[in-house]
């Protein structure tokens, strides 16, 4: 039985070390993942040749992730969002702060009780919009949500790796390696870890 998605977990991100190489630190976990969503935008022109619409060409263009998550731990914050952390422990924000490229890894647990694993492979986090609210008699979650913008790398065009744990053909071990480094295909096809 294929299952259908049901569940978010196992959060991650891996900051883009060298820019030029496209490589990547270790993945670190984000906490407390609520919902993502996974925009992609497509470009499409339609060309018309003896009155009728006669081929249609596409293209991607960027991707929009937005992430809901419990809480955004100051250090996370900080590492997507390009802020320090002071000596005093105070995070502190500037216009000169530049996020970094990273990918976003997570799971997704299917009825089945099998999950989907996905690697998204170069994005930005930029500043979001907060929004804080009094306590009233009924308590509220006020909860973060980060956007980020995802683009294809540029040394070979991929933007996401996808797999289902029960895929016929997939090599155990990428798997059980998937969150301890970026998902890359190696030459024979299996994951380099």
């Amino acid at each position: 039985m294929a299952g259908v998605r049901i569940g978010l977990d196992k959060l991650h991100f891996a900051v883009m070390t060298d820019e030029t190489t496209e490589t990547y630190a270790t993945p670190k976990p984000i906490p407390g993942a609520i919902e993502a969503t996974i925009t992609p935008t497509t470009n499409t022109a339609t060309l018309f040749a003896d009155d009728q619409a006669d081929e249609v060409a596409t293209s991607l263009g960027g991707i929009e992730v937005s992430l809901n998550v419990k809480d955004l731990p100051k250090e996370i914050y900080a590492e997507l969002l390009g802020a320090t952390i002071t000596d005093d422990g105070v995070l502190v924000e500037t216009k000169n702060d530049v996020p970094p490229y990273v990918a976003l890894g997570f799971r997704s647990l299917k009825s089945n009780g099998k999950y989907r694993y996905f690697w998204l492979y170069k994005g930005k986090f930029q500043l979001s919009e907060e929004t804080y609210a009094t306590r009233t008699d009924t308590p509220e979650f006020q909860t973060p949500t980060i956007t980020a913008q995802f683009v294809p790398r540029a040394k070979d065009g991929k933007w996401r790796a996808r797999v289902d744990e029960d895929d016929t053909g997939v090599d155990p071990s990428v798997i059980q390696n998937w969150f301890n480094a970026v998902y890359e295909e190696t030459e024979n096809g299996d994951g380099d870890e």
